[in-house]
């Protein structure tokens, strides 16, 4: 996974060529001045009364509460603008701030301000879709399993993901269709099904964000799974994962693949060959595929 530090990437990217007609920059989505509580919204350089939204998840092991700008730096961000969509690049907690379940609670929160204050914005709410890479892939995977599921038992564990951040508690944080870039899922068969590294280890990215080491914590593990909120009301999926991603195997999206379309959920799952973490499956062939899913999913909304 990415890790990228935690400082405001506003300073890292300013400078970065965004063809977008208007954007706004560091929106704070809760009110409380953290910078892992901040969002951009950057329109598409085509002028139109009102955009359908896609929200951006990084990966960055979960140790970054600050870099939404790479959403611009691996291309991604640019061929949505370019295709239409309003882009909604959003920071969240990260685990060296704090542990699960706050980062899904952060976008949550993201989500309800995105879906209440969205005609202030040009945003057409009609549509919310979600993307992300890496941890960003698990939170978004997450956010589109847990459509609808509030205050629900994982286990003997009671799980909230929503959490009651920011001025926009009544507001919906459903999204209508998800794009998961190789991100994890269940984190206790990581090192059985390939890694280059010990998931398993208590300085692990996954250990971090469960607050203590994965397998002395399966119920922890569980109420971080997506897999573990998947219901009637879970969104369509399209997932993305290199068969030589040496650092989130790719067992991981076989798993909620598997798992939704038991569920009767629709999902596409594409294994790239030869692809790694990032390289050779983030690229302008799957994002035109990203776009087409997104497209395709407004249509039947």
């Amino acid at each position: 996974m990415m890790v990228n530090a935690q400082s405001d990437d506003q300073t890292r990217w300013a400078g970065m060529a965004i063809n977008s007609s208007v954007h706004w920059l560091d929106i704070d989505y809760v009110g409380d001045g953290h910078v892992g509580h901040r969002l951009d919204i950057h329109l598409p350089p085509q002028e139109k009364a009102s955009y359908p939204v896609v929200i951006c998840i990084y990966g960055s092991a979960w140790f970054s509460n600050s870099s939404k700008g790479a959403t611009f730096r691996n291309g991604l961000g640019q061929f949505l603008l370019d295709h239409g969509f309003a882009v909604v690049s959003v920071n969240h907690r990260s685990s060296r701030d704090t542990i699960f379940p706050v980062q899904i609670q952060d976008l949550k929160a993201a989500i309800r301000f995105v879906r209440a204050s969205g005609s202030q914005f040009d945003l057409d709410t009609s549509f919310v879709g979600i993307t992300g890479w890496s941890s960003g892939g698990h939170l978004a995977a997450l956010a589109g399993c847990s459509n609808g599921r509030t205050d629900i038992m994982i286990n003997t564990y009671p799980a909230n993901v929503e959490g009651d951040l920011g001025s926009y508690t009544s507001a919906g944080s459903d999204v209508d269709a998800v794009v998961d870039w190789f991100g994890p899922t269940d984190f206790l068969i990581m090192d059985d099904c390939g890694s280059s590294f010990s998931h398993d280890d208590v300085g692990s990215p996954e250990s971090s964000l469960v607050g203590g080491p994965i397998q002395d914590n399966p119920e922890l593990c569980a109420l971080a799974n997506p897999i573990s909120y998947i219901s009637p009301l879970t969104a369509p999926f399209l997932i993305f994962h290199g068969n030589k991603d040496p650092l989130v195997p790719h067992c991981q999206s076989e798993k909620l693949h598997e798992s939704l379309t038991s569920a009767g959920i629709e999902s596409t799952l594409v294994i790239v060959d030869e692809g790694g973490h990032g390289p050779g499956v983030m690229i302008e062939r799957y994002y035109k595929d990203m776009v087409d899913f997104f497209l395709e999913q407004i249509e039947n909304n």
